[in-house]
């Protein structure tokens, strides 16, 4: 009997802004990995804080393999771009700095691309605040969104980026993210559809947990999906220039499921309001793609008449 393929090397990309706790708290949680600490290396990328991380950063240099680049801001996109480029490793294994992997994270991982060689890997995202309803709402969706477009867990077709492990070669093949994107919305999506275009598959990883540390407000959780609405045109865009043509435009049935998702779960006295802040994240998306659309025809308004129809 053959012996087990040894674990890859990972370089754990991480994007930063202008948040030195939580990359510290992050950073913890990566010291606590069950995989060895020579099987892996952290880059953590300063987007143009107004401070630098470096002494966060330098804290960590007796207990990670680490380093630190820092470039004017331009967005997670391109901060996990030059990250990438950066890396030593054999995979790209991509989070947060709000999320604190668990132990296993990385072990995860490698047993799961252990099966399938040479293919994305997603993982698990949970809710790290449990008791605000708002961050609550946010991570129903994301568990909405993972038991749709994910049910095959062998034939994933969406992942995000705070819990995303992808081979090195394929993604410098594939041009990385897409920088263009104005927003930390959608670049994720857009990623995951040239992946699959390309013919490279994505397979979940329900065992790889991160845990997602970001407190919202109303405020906060209507703008975060106004901006991903407006993300959405972009990627609407994005498809155009590579003459995919239209986004499809999911049944109605998948939007009364996203709604009441929350009243199917455990049952709780706030499963009503969870399931209302469904429904107006919705309206807020439809007005951020909406909005930023009209946005783009007036600013360019020969090549928005010429862009095909669809939205997601």
């Amino acid at each position: 009997m053959s012996a087990p393929a040894p674990a890859p090397f990972f370089t754990v990309v991480i994007p930063t802004f202008d948040r030195p706790r939580a990359l510290e708290a992050c950073l913890r949680a990566l010291v606590a990995q069950e995989l060895p600490r020579d099987h892996f290396e952290v880059v953590v990328v300063d987007d143009g804080s107004s401070a630098s991380p470096d002494r966060v950063v330098e804290r960590f240099r007796t207990t990670l393999a680490i380093r630190l680049i820092e470039q004017p801001s331009a967005g997670p996109g391109a901060a996990r771009n030059r990250g990438a480029w950066a890396a030593r490793g054999q995979y790209l294994a991509f989070t947060d700095d709000d999320c604190l992997p668990d132990p296993g994270w990385l072990s995860a991982l490698a047993a799961r691309i252990a099966e399938h060689p040479r293919v994305a890997v997603g993982g698990q995202v949970v809710n790290a605040l449990g008791n605000g309803i708002y961050s609550t709402a946010s991570q129903l969706l994301i568990e909405f969104l993972y038991r749709y477009y994910n049910a095959d867990a062998t034939g994933g077709r969406f992942f995000i980026t705070s819990n995303l492990a992808v081979p090195v070669a394929a993604f410098r093949e594939l041009g990385g993210f897409d920088a263009s994107f104005p927003l930390a919305a959608a670049e994720d999506r857009d990623l995951c559809d040239r992946w699959r275009e390309r013919g490279y598959e994505m397979v979940y990883a329900e065992s790889a947990v991160v845990r997602h540390a970001h407190a919202l407000t109303l405020v906060s959780f209507c703008q975060q999906h106004f901006n991903y609405g407006r993300g959405a045109n972009h990627l609407h865009l994005a498809r155009s220039r590579r003459g995919k043509g239209k986004l499809r435009i999911e049944p109605l049935r998948f939007y009364s499921a996203l709604v009441w998702y929350p009243l199917s779960t455990a049952v709780s006295a706030r499963n009503g309001a969870l399931s209302l802040l469904a429904l107006l994240s919705q309206v807020a998306y439809a007005s951020g793609y909406l909005l930023e659309r009209v946005a783009g025809r007036r600013s360019q308004p020969h090549a928005a008449m010429a862009s095909p129809e669809g939205g997601s």
